[in-house]
């Protein structure tokens, strides 16, 4: 009798939650390309290897279009409904082209400058307000979710007197106690805020990059997307990208050391920790023909399942590909995606990363756990994985 086809795994071990699934090292085993079924009955495929996720993410013959997927690690039905008008990251060609073109343009050198110089500033407050309130404190409450709120705050030009509104509705988009009911009512907040400030920078623009989009042709509907796309691209990510990578260096108290004794590594160590953590395990695309990858026939119609996780901890590409080492040769990770989607912002995150990272360790020489390792809440049935809560203690 024919086995089935087997999903794809979510289940980490408890004992290395910072690793991925080691169901996927079992996929790999069969090759960089495996059979694979979804909840709603579809059978396609994963990609583990690290060479083929990039050949499959630069490939135009896949699709990146939502309503042609079908999703790995949920019971929902297919959306056949395309995207709505300026969520770019769901789109193909040359939709897809107008909206990347139009954004790249506004991410300048003087825009970028500007922003690390504030992301200074703002990391520099939160580690004062920390210390301030004292030990224990919540790090994803306090500081990694707080931090990249407050830039996006700067990119998008939301103005002081709503930034806390906006910053709490924003965040309660992933919290871990919230009803769906309460995340749709925060989402529908969140872009009624986002419609109200285009509307603001249409009568008054100003020196960013909501105001730069409104020069061009883009409707209001297109704005509010836009500005909700890099809200959830931008905080959310990065947020648990910096919970995570403390809770990485915790966990390797070696390496920790290294960093707070070198700041100069701060570039290399955060690719380490984007390559080791893979904190978006998956991408999805769709087979737009049939295809012949690594021996295999893929049809059209097929979703192909793209790990990330599996593909940054491929032995034939990254040596000893399950050790922590923020001394490895940058580059070369699949963190940030591939090809013409490849994340719009993914220097603005390595700046928030190389300047608050290094500045938390620095100011908390002590820093540690609060609770046990197995008291954490991860979050592993989240399109972003991290922690909902992160307790940490330091010395007076």
């Amino acid at each position: 009798m024919t086995q089935p086809h087997p999903a794809l795994p979510i289940e980490r071990d408890a004992e290395r939650p910072l690793d991925p699934p080691p169901g996927l090292a079992r996929f790999r085993e069969e090759g960089p390309l495996t059979r694979m079924s979804y909840p709603d009955g579809h059978l396609g495929w994963v990609v583990t290897g690290h060479a083929l996720a990039r050949l499959v993410l630069a490939d135009h013959r896949f699709s990146a279009r939502v309503e042609l997927h079908h999703v790995p690690n949920a019971p929902v039905p297919r959306s056949d409904q395309p995207a709505r008008p300026g969520l770019f990251p769901l789109m193909d060609p040359p939709e897809h082209t107008r909206y990347r073109r139009l954004l790249t343009g506004q991410f300048t050198v003087r825009r970028m400058r500007v922003l690390a110089e504030r992301i200074h500033a703002i990391t520099a407050d939160h580690l004062d307000a920390m210390e301030a309130v004292g030990s224990p404190v919540d790090l994803v409450k306090t500081w990694a979710q707080p931090i990249p709120a407050q830039v996006i705050c700067e990119l998008l030009g939301v103005p002081n007197a709503v930034r806390v509104l906006f910053q709490s509705h924003a965040l309660a988009l992933g919290r871990l106690d919230a009803t769906p009911e309460e995340i749709r009512a925060a989402a529908v907040a969140v872009r009624g805020l986002i419609g109200e400030l285009v509307a603001e920078k249409r009568a008054r623009p100003g020196d960013d990059l909501l105001s730069g989009l409104t020069a061009g042709d883009l409707t209001d509907e297109e704005l509010t997307n836009i500005g909700f796309a890099l809200l959830g691209a931008g905080l959310d990510t990065t947020a648990h990208m910096l919970a995570l990578g403390t809770l990485a260096l915790l966990r390797h108290p070696g390496q920790l050391a290294a960093l707070r004794a070198d700041p100069v590594i701060a570039e290399r160590a955060v690719e380490e920790l984007l390559r080791h953590l893979s904190i978006a395990p998956f991408t999805l695309r769709t087979a737009l023909e049939d295809v012949e990858l690594a021996g295999r026939a893929i049809r059209a119609g097929d979703t192909v399942t793209v790990s990330l996780a599996a593909a940054n901890r491929d032995p034939l590409h990254f040596d000893d590909p399950d050790t922590l080492d923020l001394l490895r040769p940058a580059g070369g990770h699949v963190s940030f995606g591939h090809g013409i989607h490849q994340c719009l912002g993914q220097q603005l995150a390595r700046v928030e990363l190389q300047v608050a990272l290094p500045a938390l360790v620095r100011r908390f020489p002590t820093l540690r756990l609060a609770v046990p390792l197995e008291e954490l809440a991860l979050r592993t049935d989240m399109s972003v994985y991290g922690v909902h809560r992160l307790p940490v203690a330091w010395d007076a």
